[in-house]
């Protein structure tokens, strides 16, 4: 009987020792990111000791987690969505002006986020899938929608002063045994918001469903031959369409996720989040051919991405370029390492 983990980079049988490519990738991106914070530790100081440190990572980066997520689910189908960044922007401006000028409620807000995520994955999803559109090209539109529909939606940058968001926003999780004590001797407890709760539960739902269902075999399968998984009988359009339809649910949350912690609206919201996706995808070891990939890589690739951003900024090199070229330098070399894993599979 033929597996169609195979084509994920699973065990082969009667190698059920060995190394697979998804894995071998994942220990790579662990192992750099490892490297950076603790030499950041050792060598920078500068707060990199202060647990909240990296909290404040996790806190201002969850709902990039979550697209990230969303945009590794479509890479590892072999597909690509790069109008991520814009429904972040258009869900958040959205929620803006539903809360603060029309005095609506949070669980609606929420409602809103969803289904314009669900929209954009449903139809995106459709014109890949089933018309055979190629997935940039259909992306790239939805992309120059959704930002113009933000401007549509509201021109003005403004915070949202309605009461119950402001209180949702302000929410902090403790993290007991972790806090520092400042200057004057008081005992500060370090804390995460609650988008990183959020996005931690997103990582392990997709994690489980990557590695242990048939959905997420689909997925690898797709990814690494069509028409091999159409052989194996896989549903492929339906499984590409999927794909789309969770990366763009998965962008309305993160949307919602980031709207809560600017907590405001505007039309320069998540500006280049879906190259940021994009890149902490390929650093934790999703292949951009389709086919390898991992979640909880995904998830490291943008402690790294962030951790190497903090660490430009901590060396006294805070002009933007700088960390340009460091996150360029960064993908070079794992687009390298992807490219030996490619020759050694062929």
């Amino acid at each position: 009987m033929v597996k169609i983990k195979n084509a994920g980079g699973g065990a082969q049988p009667g190698r059920t020792n060995r190394l697979t490519d998804t894995n071998l990738l994942l220990a790579i991106t662990v192992v750099v990111f490892l490297v950076m914070y603790i030499g950041a530790m050792l060598f920078l100081k500068k707060g990199f000791l202060k647990p909240q440190t990296f909290f404040n990572i996790l806190n201002a980066n969850a709902a990039l987690i979550i697209t990230s997520c969303g945009m590794s689910l479509v890479m590892i189908t072999g597909g690509i969505d790069i109008s991520v960044g814009g429904v972040v922007a258009l869900v958040s401006m959205s929620c803006a002006v539903y809360l603060d000028y029309h005095g609506g409620s949070l669980i609606t807000s929420l409602l809103i986020a969803l289904g314009i995520g669900l929209a954009f994955g449903a139809v995106q999803g459709f014109l890949v899938a089933y018309l055979d559109i190629q997935p940039f090209i259909v992306s790239l539109a939805g992309m120059f929608f959704a930002r113009g529909m933000t401007t549509i939606v509201h021109t003005a940058p403004f915070n949202v002063a309605n009461e119950a968001f402001v209180g949702l926003k302000d929410t902090r999780i403790n993290v007991p045994g972790l806090g520092t004590v400042n200057k004057l001797g008081k005992y500060v407890n370090a804390y995460v918001e609650i988008g990183v709760i959020v996005a931690l539960l997103i990582v392990v739902i997709l994690f489980c469903v990557l590695k242990w269902t048939k959905l997420g075999r689909n997925f690898y399968a797709v990814g690494g031959n069509r028409q091999s998984a159409l052989m194996l009988g896989v549903d492929v359009k339906r499984t590409r369409f999927l794909s789309h339809l969770f990366c763009g649910l998965l962008a309305g949350i993160g949307g919602y996720v980031y709207f809560l912690h600017v907590g405001s609206g505007s039309a320069s919201h998540a500006m280049g989040m879906e190259m940021n996706a994009i890149a902490s995808s390929i650093i934790g070891g999703t292949l951009l051919t389709g086919g390898v990939g991992n979640i909880f890589g995904t998830f490291v690739g943008v402690l790294s991405l962030s951790t190497i951003q903090n660490i430009v900024s901590s060396i006294g090199l805070d002009q933007a370029w700088w960390t340009g070229i460091t996150v360029a330098a960064m993908l070079c070399l794992f687009l390298v390492i992807q490219s030996v894993i490619l020759a050694r599979k062929r």
